[in-house]
């Protein structure tokens, strides 16, 4: 008996992984997003927890269905966002995981997703804390990819803004997970 994917199909993109070093695909715009969350390893360590339980997609305000509750390599998620019938579901599969080290030194936790058939863009998004040398915590978002379909591509002025709202929301969660807002 097989297992039911809650997505169907693979990653439509190339360069698999690339959020991972920072280096986009050739014809992939990329975008990289940091912004300061705070002082300490117990900042860090909230921040990381979150991220790696879906607690950032959650507080920016998407839906998420997800095959685990943890993030781990290979797993489902399904995010939606909008009301109603103008609801999009962004279906996305985990192709990396850096879970946070022991101890207190420089380090960074999160994840990357990629996009599965359905999305309305085609590339990869991750999401990271990292705590300095001087402990000072940091989000950092990188994605990249370009529209899915025509339809998508038409809409660029209207897409692009979304993604600078979604951006600013996951700052937002972000900034509550450093702060431990329940």
């Amino acid at each position: 008996m097989t297992e039911k994917r809650l997505a169907r199909g693979g990653l439509n993109y190339p360069g698999i992984g690339s959020t991972q070093n920072g280096i986009p695909p050739e014809g992939f715009p990329c975008l990289v997003t940091q912004a300061y969350l705070g002082e300490g390893p117990a900042t860090f360590h909230r921040v990381a927890r979150g991220i790696l339980a879906w607690e950032l997609q959650r507080r920016s305000g998407l839906r998420v269905r997800a095959e685990s509750d943890a993030v781990v390599p290979g797993a489902r998620v399904v995010s939606g966002f909008g009301v109603g019938p103008f609801r999009i579901n962004a279906p996305c599969e985990v192709v990396w995981v850096r879970q946070p080290a022991p101890g207190t030194g420089p380090q960074s936790a999160g994840f990357g997703y990629g996009t599965l058939p359905g999305h309305p863009a085609r590339g990869e998004e991750a999401f990271e804390v990292t705590i300095d040398n001087r402990g000072r915590v940091f989000l950092k978002i990188t994605a990249f990819s370009r529209p899915s379909n025509w339809f998508y591509a038409a809409g660029g002025l209207l897409t692009r803004a979304a993604q600078r709202h979604v951006t600013s929301r996951y700052i937002e969660g972000a900034r509550q997970l450093a702060t431990g807002e329940s």
